[in-house]
C-alpha cells in the first residue's frame, strides 16, 4: 500500500459518516461505503473501517466543536441493519505494511481520545447507541464514548474477538478502557477477550461492558430520551452560531509543502524534514468579537490546523525521514499577544476551542515516532504556545550571541502562563513539569521568568534548551547531531524516544499508547499474526492458522 494519504476532508464529499443536527443533540451515523476503501483489494463490509473512515470521523468530531458549538450531546449510531461496526477491516490489515498498521492504529487512538475528551474540553457528551453486532474496533468506538446503550435482542452484542480470531490484540485502547475506564473485573475481562461471539444483553450490563440494556422495541425512544436528558443537564453555555473551518491553503511540491503559516522542507538524503512556523504578521485582534470575525483565518487557529496537517503528512507519507526539525521565525511579542487574547477570554467558547486544539496538536507532536529537535535561531519566535515545542522535542540547540552577517533579532525564549499547564501532555503534566520532573523548587523559580525574553545563556542555565552555541561552533555541532541521528537504527530510536518523553505518572492515555507501541512492534511482526500461515492471512479462508507455540 503506497499512495499519498490526505488528512483533509471536504464535508460535502463524505463517504462514510453523516450527521443529523437537532439543536443541542446531534445524531452521528456510521454508514460506511463498502466500495470506498482507501486502497484497492478489500471491501468495507459490515461497517468495517480503514484509515479513510477514521480521517472522516476525525474531521466530523472537530467540525462539531467549531461549526456546531450548540451541540451538547452526540449520539453515535449505525445506519446499517443488524450491525453497529465490525471494527478495523481485516483484509486491509492483512495487506498493509507494518508501518501503515502502526500509523493507522495511532491515528485511530488519537481520534478516539479526541471525542472521549469532548465532554471535559468542549461540553459535548458522546453516547453510543448499539444495535447489532459491535466487535473489535467497533466496540472500541463505543468504549471511547461516555455512555453506552445496547439493544437487548438476539443479534446485538459487544465483543473484542481479536485474540481468538486474529492472533492480535485490540489496537485502539480496548483492553485498557475495559479495565481502567469501565472497571471490568480482570477475570471477566479475560473471558470477554477470549470468546469470538462476544457478550449480549443483561450479561453485558452485569459485567459493566455497557451502561444500559433496552428492549429493541423501546430502544430508539430510550436513546432519544437519554440524549435530551443529558442535554438538559449540561452546563455548556448556549452558543448561537459557530464558525466555518475553511479548507487549508496548501501547496505540495517535490521537496515539501507550503501552508500560510507553516513550511515543510524535505531533505531526503539527510533523512530529515524541517518544519518552519511563521509567527503572526499582524497585531492581535482587539477583542474576541474581532477574533471570531476572522474565524478560521485567525492566526492561532490557522497555525494549529496547518501544523496538525503537516505532522500527519510527515508521519504517514514520509516514513523514511527520521528527524523532524522545528524552527520558527517572527516577532515573539506578537505570538504572546495573540495567545494572550485567548488566555484572557477562556470563558468564550471559541477561545476555549482554539486552546483545546493546540493541546491536541501538541500531543500529536509528542506521539510522533520521529527524532524531534528544535533549532532556536536568530529571528525566531519560540514564545508561549510555540515555546511548547522546545519541551516536546528530544533536544534543542540555540544560537548564542550575534552571528556574523546575521541581522535578525537575537534568539530568545519567552514563557507565558500557558506553559505551566494550559497544554498538558498525555501524562497530565505540563511539558515543563515533565522536563523537570520532581524539581518543584526549580519549577517555582521558572514562574519568575514569565514574560522575560531569555537569551541563549540564560535559557541554557535554566535548562530550557539543551545546548547554546556561538557562531564558531553552531554549524559543526548541528551537522554532527544530524549525522549521528541518521546513523542510528530507526527501531532503537523509536523505542528510546517513547521511553524518555513521558516521565512521571501513568494515565489511561499513556498506558493506551505505551502498550500499543509495545505490542504492535512485536505482535504485528510475528508470523503467528502476519506470516503466510498466520491468522490475519488465513482469516475467512476456512483454513485454521498455524502457530509457533513457543512462549517468548
Amino acid at each position: 500500500m503506497t499512495k499519498h494519504i490526505d488528512f483533509q476532508v471536504d464535508p460535502k464529499q463524505m463517504k462514510h459518516w453523516r450527521v443529523a443536527y437537532d439543536g443541542a443533540v446531534a445524531n452521528l451515523y456510521m454508514d460506511v461505503d463498502e466500495k470506498a476503501g482507501l486502497f484497492e483489494g478489500y471491501e468495507l463490509k459490515l461497517n468495517s473501517y480503514d484509515l479513510g473512515v477514521d480521517i472522516e470521523l476525525a474531521d466530523v468530531v472537530q467540525r462539531m466543536r467549531f461549526e456546531h458549538p450548540e451541540v451538547k450531546v452526540v449520539v453515535m449510531r449505525s445506519a446499517k441493519d443488524k450491525v453497529f461496526c465490525a471494527g478495523a477491516n481485516i483484509r486491509m490489515l492483512g495487506g498493509a505494511a507494518h508501518a501503515h498498521k502502526v500509523n493507522f492504529c495511532k491515528f485511530t487512538n488519537e481520534t478516539r481520545n479526541t471525542f472521549e475528551a469532548a465532554l471535559a474540553d468542549s461540553g459535548q457528551n458522546y453516547i453510543c447507541a448499539i444495535r447489532g453486532a459491535c466487535a473489535g474496533g467497533g466496540y472500541e468506538l463505543a468504549l471511547a464514548c461516555n455512555h453506552i446503550m445496547l439493544t437487548d435482542d438476539s443479534t446485538s452484542s459487544v465483543a473484542l474477538p481479536e485474540v481468538p480470531l486474529l492472533a492480535v490484540l485490540p489496537g485502539t485502547g480496548g483492553l485498557t478502557r475495559v479495565t481502567d475506564k469501565r472497571k471490568v473485573r480482570r477475570d471477566l475481562a479475560d473471558v470477554f477477550c477470549s470468546v469470538e461471539e462476544g457478550v449480549k444483553g443483561k450479561r453485558a450490563l452485569k459485567w459493566r461492558l455497557v451502561d444500559e440494556v433496552v428492549a429493541n422495541s423501546k430502544f430508539d425512544d430510550a436513546v432519544a430520551d437519554r440524549a435530551r436528558e443529558f442535554a438538559a443537564a449540561s452546563e455548556k453555555p448556549d452558543v448561537a452560531q459557530g464558525i466555518d473551518l475553511k479548507p487549508l491553503t496548501r501547496e505540495f511540491h517535490d521537496n515539501g509543502v507550503r501552508y500560510s503559516t507553516v513550511e515543510v522542507d524535505l531533505d531526503r538524503p539527510g533523512r530529515r524534514a524541517v518544519v518552519t512556523i511563521t509567527g503572526p504578521e499582524e497585531a492581535a485582534p482587539a477583542d474576541m468579537d474581532a477574533f471570531t470575525a476572522q474565524g478560521s483565518d485567525a492566526w492561532m487557529l490557522r497555525c494549529a490546523r496547518e501544523l496538525d496537517d503537516a505532522i500527519l503528512h510527515l508521519r504517514t507519507n514520509e516514513d523514511e525521514l527520521g528527524l523532524i526539525e522545528f524552527q520558527t521565525r517572527g516577532a515573539p511579542d506578537r505570538v504572546i499577544a495573540h495567545e494572550a487574547l485567548l488566555l484572557d477570554h477562556q470563558g468564550h467558547w471559541l477561545a476555549n476551542e482554539v486552546l483545546g486544539l493546540w493541546k491536541r496538536v501538541l500531543k500529536r507532536v509528542d506521539m510522533t515516532s520521529r527524532s524531534l529537535v528544535a533549532l532556536i535561531e536568530h529571528g525566531s519566535c519560540f514564545a508561549g504556545v510555540l515555546a511548547e515545542l522546545l519541551w516536546a522535542v528530544d533536544r534543542s540547540y540555540m544560537m548564542l550571541e550575534e552571528f556574523d552577517d546575521d541581522d535578525r533579532h537575537l534568539a530568545t525564549v519567552a514563557m507565558t502562563p500557558s506553559n505551566f499547564g494550559q497544554y498538558p501532555m498525555g501524562n497530565g503534566l505540563s511539558r515543563l513539569e515533565t522536563r523537570f520532573y520532581g524539581q518543584r523548587e526549580h519549577m517555582e523559580s521558572l514562574r519568575d521568568q514569565i514574560g522575560k525574553h531569555l537569551d541563549a545563556e540564560e535559557a541554557e542555565d535554566l535548562g530550557l534548551v539543551t545546548y547554546a552555541y556561538d557562531d564558531i561552533d553552531w554549524e559543526d555541532e548541528v551537522r554532527l547531531f544530524r549525522e549521528e541521528r541518521a546513523s542510528f537504527s530507526p527501531d532503537a530510536m523509536t523505542g528510546l524516544e517513547a521511553n524518555l518523553r513521558f516521565a512521571g505518572p501513568e494515565t489511561m492515555e499513556t498506558r493506551i499508547f505505551g502498550r500499543l507501541t509495545a505490542w504492535q512492534n512485536w505482535i504485528f511482526q510475528r508470523p503467528n499474526a502476519v506470516g503466510p500461515e498466520g491468522a490475519l492471512q488465513r482469516y475467512g479462508s476456512g483454513v485454521r492458522a498455524e502457530y509457533n507455540m513457543q512462549r517468548v
